[in-house]
């Protein structure tokens, strides 16, 4: 068994999952809310080397070293850093500066309904007259779903109070979090809270007529996605060289 030929299969690997989580990002570069995706990479766990059933040794086996077993796929994580603003004049199009998340209430196809916490707040009033997501989910305030009253004036403030012809509304539910990484990306910008997750204030302040774009910076997206690709073509490289030197010495075998 040629060592070589796998450690240079789990650095292809490797490289071709970090590909993936690259490619993800710029899909979603202009996704309202979206987080940037990232990868990590680990070493396989050493294991000792031994010679067994060596009659030079007694046929005892003994330890003659440590051998590594190549590269393996980390853990994929989420950078919740803020993202750049984008001014739409539009109404319901609101954007957190700070921390926290929006509370949507979603529904799945079985028809069960749930909490959801996203950035994206490009909202819009339904035909009910009820503020929803892009998707049709509902937006939560501090009293449930949220009504507009049709026709009326609505301004949003700082503080996510929502008034209508100068009437107080309801106030936007927003929800942080102490640990992010007891939150679940659910789609492309929304989230789920898992076990373990614990609620805290929330240090925010709302912006209406803004959203929140991706945090996504192309450029160095597209520098990484080069320096994967190098990467991933000079593992082919080993596997080519090696491939090359094993057929050699069958051929030379033969002679």
């Amino acid at each position: 068994m040629v060592r070589g030929l796998y450690t240079a299969y789990t650095g292809m690997m490797n490289q071709q999952a970090r590909l993936d989580v690259i490619t993800n990002n710029l899909a979603n570069a202009s996704t309202v809310g979206y987080k940037k995706e990232g990868s990590t990479s680990e070493a396989f766990d050493s294991m000792y080397t031994q010679k067994i059933k060596d009659g030079s040794e007694g046929y005892i086996n003994r330890r003659i070293g440590n051998e590594s077993l190549g590269v393996k796929i980390g853990e994929t994580y989420t950078d919740y850093t803020q993202g750049s603003y984008k001014v739409t004049g539009n109404t319901y199009d609101v954007a957190l500066d700070g921390d926290g998340f929006f509370n949507i209430s979603f529904t799945s196809k079985s028809g069960q309904t749930s909490t959801r916490y996203t950035r994206a707040g490009s909202f819009t009033v339904n035909n009910e007259g009820m503020l929803v997501t892009d998707d049709g989910d509902y937006v939560l305030g501090n009293g449930g779903r949220i009504e507009i009253p049709q026709g009326a004036e609505v301004i949003i403030d700082e503080n996510g109070n929502i008034y209508a012809d100068k009437q107080y509304i309801d106030t936007l539910q927003i929800t942080d979090f102490e640990d992010y990484n007891y939150l679940e990306k659910y789609g492309e910008n929304l989230y789920v809270a898992i076990d373990g997750a614990r609620e805290k204030p929330a240090d925010y302040r709302v912006n209406q007529g803004c959203l929140e774009m991706s945090n996504i910076n192309v450029i160095s997206e597209m520098v990484e996605m080069i320096t994967i690709s190098r990467a991933y073509e000079s593992n082919q490289k080993v596997i080519q060289t090696i491939d090359s030197t094993i057929e050699k010495s069958v051929n030379l075998g033969k002679l």
